[in-house]
């Protein structure tokens, strides 16, 4: 795993041990990035399920102002220090329940990135509080990735949603805050 453009370009990134962390691939993070990159310059970016950090990094990488990355598991905040010391950023690193976090946050973000455990219902209640709460600029993205099959809804208030982008079995989609 590596970042892929900007500042830290080619630097690696040290993965997690076991199957509790599913990284995305280079293929979707490339993806995910070139729909953004006119986006990213300046942003307050929120990395809710953190894992390895590299989403929140590749962010760092390519000009977002700050990062917040949010995760449940001591292993993998720790695991995020490490590859933000790797590539020379600095960011917050939250230990903390999605849920909790979010009932909890204060603060206003340009871009959210919601790459949740597949098999949990994390990615729907995550989207849902997002958008009840004000934590999202105006113009503000959410962009999630998930399982080809898992569905999301469409309608939410005050956001609108982009089509699927399809990338072997991994969907990537984006609510944007009118």
């Amino acid at each position: 795993m590596r970042v892929i453009a900007g500042k830290a370009k080619g630097k690696q990134l040290k993965t997690p041990e076991g199957m509790l962390t599913r990284p995305t691939t280079d293929r979707v993070k490339e993806a995910l990035f070139s729909i953004l990159q006119f986006d990213l310059p300046g942003t307050h970016v929120l990395d809710l399920f953190g894992g390895t950090g590299q989403l929140g990094i590749e962010a760092l990488s390519r000009d977002a102002k700050e990062v917040v990355f949010v995760d449940a598991r001591e292993e993998a905040c720790c695991l995020i220090r490490e590859n933000l010391k790797r590539t020379g950023f600095s960011g917050k690193v939250v230990r903390a329940d999605y849920l909790t976090y979010l009932a909890h946050c204060k603060e206003r973000f340009n871009i959210v990135f919601l790459d949740p455990p597949y098999a949990e219902v994390f990615l729907e209640n995550a989207l849902k509080r997002i958008t009840e709460i004000d934590i999202l600029q105006s113009g503000g993205i959410i962009a999630t990735e998930r399982p080809f099959g898992k569905e999301l809804p469409w309608d939410f208030p005050g956001y609108e949603r982009s089509r699927d982008y399809k990338y072997g079995k991994t969907l990537l989609t984006f609510y944007r805050k009118k």
